[in-house]
C-alpha cells in the first residue's frame, strides 16, 4: 500500500505545474505607440502628464485631462476588425474616434514633430503587450495643412510601409521602409491591427521634411523635437495606467486593471520587409502566449481546466488515504 501511495503522490506532483500552467495561461492584451517617429501621445508623455512643456501637449492636457497621457498605449478599438475607415470619423483619425484621447485630434501646426528624411528609415513600435498582426504606415499628401483637422483623405490611398509580424527588439517592433519625398510639417498615420484578435491601435506621429512650410505652420510658434518616454518613465507611468494589460478585450481599458510594469518582452517572428531575420527567443523568456496571442475565451478555459486538474487532484489524494486506512485496518 505504501507503495500505491507514494505513486499517487508521485502523480499529483506532476499534476501541480499544469495546474499552475493552466492558470497563468490568461491571454495578455496588445497595447503600444509609435516611437520612432513619435506619436503625438507618446511624445506628451514623455513630456511628462501633470506638467507637459509644449504648449499643443498643455492644450491636450486642458481638452482630456492626463489620464489618457498615463493610457498612452491604449488608443485602440477593440473589434476594428480591418473596418478603420468605416468607423473612426474624419477630424477623429488620432483619437480613433475615442473621447477620451480627444485632445489628439487638436489642429495645430506645432506639435512635437520629429525630423524626417526621405529614403530608407528604420521604425519603432514600443510594444508593452506584444501580438502578431500587421502594421499600415500611412503619409500625408502634398499639401497637408496641419491647422486642419486631420481627414482619411489627407493620407496617401496605400500604405507607404507595411509589414506583418515584424522582429521585436528591446521592447520595439523594429521594421524598415522608405519614406516618401516631402517637404514641411506632415504626418504618419499607423494602424497596427493585430492578426490574433479584431483589436486595432492607431497612433498620429507629427513629422518634419524641412524646407517649404505651409501658411499656417510658418506662422505658429517652432515646434519642439518629439522626444520619446524611456524604459524608467513608462515603469514608472504605469502605477497611474488603466490599462489592463493582463486581460484586455473590447473598446479599451478604461475601466481595466492596473497593469504592471511595462515589458520588454515578446515573440520575435520574421516580417515583411524587415531587414535580417531576427534571433530566436528563449521560451522560458518570451512564452508562447505572447507570440501567438490569444482571446479573451481563453481565461475562461484556462481556469476550468486548471479547476479539473485540482478537482482530479484532491479525489486522487482522498482515494489513496481511504486505501491507506483500510490497509492499516
Amino acid at each position: 500500500m505504501r507503495i500505491r501511495h507514494q505513486a499517487v503522490r508521485t502523480s499529483l506532483l506532476a499534476l501541480a505545474p499544469l495546474a499552475l500552467t493552466a492558470l497563468a495561461a490568461s491571454p495578455a492584451g496588445a497595447h503600444g505607440s509609435m516611437t520612432d517617429p513619435v506619436s503625438r501621445v507618446s511624445a506628451c508623455f514623455a513630456e511628462g502628464p501633470e506638467h507637459p512643456r509644449s504648449a499643443a501637449c498643455k492644450a491636450m492636457v486642458a481638452a482630456g485631462g492626463t489620464q489618457p497621457l498615463y493610457d498612452w498605449n491604449e488608443v485602440n478599438i477593440g473589434d476594428a476588425a480591418g473596418r478603420h475607415r468605416a468607423i473612426i470619423p474624419d477630424g477623429k483619425l488620432c483619437s480613433a474616434g475615442r473621447d477620451k484621447y480627444q485632445g489628439l485630434d487638436l489642429p495645430r501646426a506645432d506639435w512635437p514633430a520629429t525630423k524626417l528624411a526621405p529614403g530608407a528609415h528604420t521604425f519603432r513600435y514600443r510594444a508593452t503587450a506584444p501580438h502578431r498582426g500587421t502594421f499600415e504606415l500611412y503619409l500625408t499628401k502634398d499639401g497637408y495643412d496641419p491647422a486642419k483637422p486631420l481627414k482619411w483623405s489627407d493620407l496617401e490611398a496605400k500604405p507607404f510601409v507595411k509589414v506583418t509580424n515584424p522582429a521585436l527588439k528591446d521592447g520595439s517592433y523594429t521594421f524598415t521602409g522608405t519614406v516618401p519625398r516631402r517637404t514641411g510639417r506632415h504626418l504618419v498615420y499607423s494602424i497596427w491591427q493585430r492578426s490574433d484578435s479584431p483589436e486595432a491601435f492607431y497612433t498620429c506621429s507629427d513629422v518634419d521634411f524641412g524646407g517649404t512650410r505651409t501658411p499656417a505652420a510658418a506662422q505658429a510658434p517652432s515646434a519642439p523635437t518629439a522626444s520619446a518616454p524611456g524604459d524608467r518613465q513608462i515603469a514608472e507611468g504605469a502605477a497611474k495606467s488603466t490599462v489592463d494589460h493582463t486581460a484586455h478585450g473590447g473598446h479599451g481599458g478604461d475601466d481595466g486593471a492596473r497593469p504592471a510594469a511595462a515589458r520588454d518582452t515578446g515573440a520575435h517572428t520574421d516580417g515583411v520587409g524587415t531587414a535580417g531575420a531576427p534571433a530566436a527567443a528563449p521560451a522560458a523568456q518570451h512564452g508562447e502566449l505572447a507570440e501567438t496571442g490569444g482571446g479573451r475565451s481563453t481565461l475562461p478555459l484556462a481556469v476550468a481546466g486548471a479547476g479539473t486538474l485540482a478537482a482530479g487532484s484532491v479525489a486522487l489524494l482522498l482515494v489513496a488515504r481511504r486505501r491507506s486506512a483500510r490497509g492499516r485496518s
